[in-house]
């Protein structure tokens, strides 16, 4: 039986990001800072949505350690963290090699017992 612990406050790095990268609201802002630092206002410009919005979005990727952000008087500049993704990217890479693993050996199987078949007739 898996169990939930609603009692652990804080997300691991790795849901974090994985949280934070189920939005594609949130992906996007992220897209648009491949290309350097950008102001808030200027990542929410084109954006279906309040200014307010968008910093509730920014704020799920800051916890997740996806942006920085830069205070320059009253301008904010938020600026990609992509060492942020390393966890996920980590926990990924492993399962991507368990798979291919156990894949290759399912495949290995099949083939022998394909051969012990032809063998048998």
């Amino acid at each position: 039986m898996v169990e939930y612990n609603a009692s652990r406050s804080e997300p691991t790095p790795i849901d974090a990001a994985l949280a934070a990268l189920a939005d594609p609201t949130r992906r996007a802002l992220l897209e648009h800072l491949r290309d350097g630092p950008s102001r808030i206002s200027d990542l929410a410009a084109p954006l279906p949505m309040s200014l307010n919005a968008v910093s509730k979005h920014i704020k799920v990727l800051e916890r997740a350690g996806l942006v920085s952000r830069e205070r320059l008087g009253r301008e904010h500049r938020l600026r990609a963290r992509p060492e942020g993704l390393a966890p996920a990217a980590d926990w990924i890479a492993e399962m991507q090699a368990f798979w291919a693993d156990r894949l290759d050996a399912l495949e290995a199987a099949l083939e022998e017992e394909k051969r012990n078949q032809e063998d048998e007739t």
